[in-house]
């Protein structure tokens, strides 16, 4: 038997079936176009599947179930995306939709979440089933696995991580809300960070590694410009260092998972990234050296987690 799992994005839709040794067998995209009725692009994510089933010589009986991990805030009991920015999708029944094209049981969930289901059931925390993972990206998102299943609270809207507050009346959060973990330790937030450090120290190699123009600030220079030993880069680091260990440390605390996991680019700083915030957790979680303390390591599936996370969804998000 075998899963289908689809990465709906604003640039593209992905697919992949995938076995069960959790492998993809085949996989391919096209683009999603996102400015089309949401039918046309359902439509497509039908006709990936049932073209790469073609590809590998799969019978749609052979198919187990189809997830699709999509953005935005989705009922996952009912198979809705109520509301998309991406999209501009309010209320699509996407798995209603997508069973006018397949007989088996369909599921839906926010991508932050399946990305962590990828990651629990052939990455990072493949020997773990609990898990939290948060998506450094432009924005924070967050994914919540306990006993191997994804968690999203009782109602949609749930699982939010990245828009629990971290500094009460904080920087401007793209929710409305001000002081969200989301507006500290997206790489977006690190990017203002370190353009507000360059503009305030002109001597600093921040300016220099950007070659005099901040429009080329990236999430990679003021790590390299810290390890230069630049004191203003490393006021940066170490500021945002702690803004993510309290962080994982609020979640440690509230769910003790195996393992933390982080993605995005960011985490191509590997150990510059994962080992002082081991410290700082190790000093801040409650109970200290006598309660549990959970590895923080990076990601490694990339962009298949998303695929394989949603080909793994099942049980009450399956209608």
């Amino acid at each position: 038997m075998y899963r289908a799992g689809i990465d709906l994005g604003g640039t593209n839709i992905k697919a992949g079936i995938v076995d069960e040794q959790q492998h993809i067998i085949a996989e391919a995209s096209v683009p999603t176009n996102v400015e089309r009725p949401y039918q046309d692009i359902i439509r497509d994510m039908a006709e990936l599947v049932k073209t790469l089933l073609k590809q590998k010589g799969i019978g749609e009986t052979q198919l187990k179930s189809i997830g699709i991990g999509s953005p935005g805030t989705i009922d996952a009991v009912h198979g809705v995306v109520l509301y998309s920015n991406n999209f501009g999708w309010e209320n699509v029944p996407l798995t209603e939709q997508l069973k006018k094209y397949f007989s088996c049981p369909i599921a839906v969930s926010n991508d932050a979440n399946c990305a962590a289901l990828g990651e629990v059931k052939a990455g990072a925390a493949r020997h773990a089933k609990n898990a939290i993972l948060l998506t450094l990206g432009t924005g924070v998102g967050g994914g919540i696995i306990l006993d191997g299943k994804v968690f999203e609270g009782a109602h949609a809207g749930g699982a939010e991580l990245g828009h629990t507050s971290l500094i009460c009346g904080g920087e401007p959060c793209t929710c409305g809300r001000k002081g969200c973990v989301e507006a500290y330790v997206s790489a977006t937030a690190l990017i203002r960070d370190a353009k507000r450090a360059a503009q305030q120290h002109p001597e600093s190699i921040l300016n220099t590694m950007c070659q005099g123009d901040l429009s080329h600030m990236n999430g990679k220079i003021p790590f390299d410009a810290a390890q230069d030993g630049d004191t203003a880069a490393e006021k940066v680091v170490n500021d945002y260092i702690c803004y993510l260990g309290e962080t994982i440390t609020n979640f440690v605390n509230i769910f003790r998972p195996d393992i933390v996991l982080l993605s995005g680019g960011i985490c191509n700083q590997g150990k510059k990234l994962t080992e002082p915030l081991e410290t700082y957790i190790q000093d801040k979680c409650f109970g200290g050296s006598k309660a549990f303390i959970p590895k923080v390591a990076c990601a490694v599936l990339g962009n298949k987690a998303g695929i394989i996370g949603a080909a793994n969804l099942t049980g009450g998000k399956e209608r």
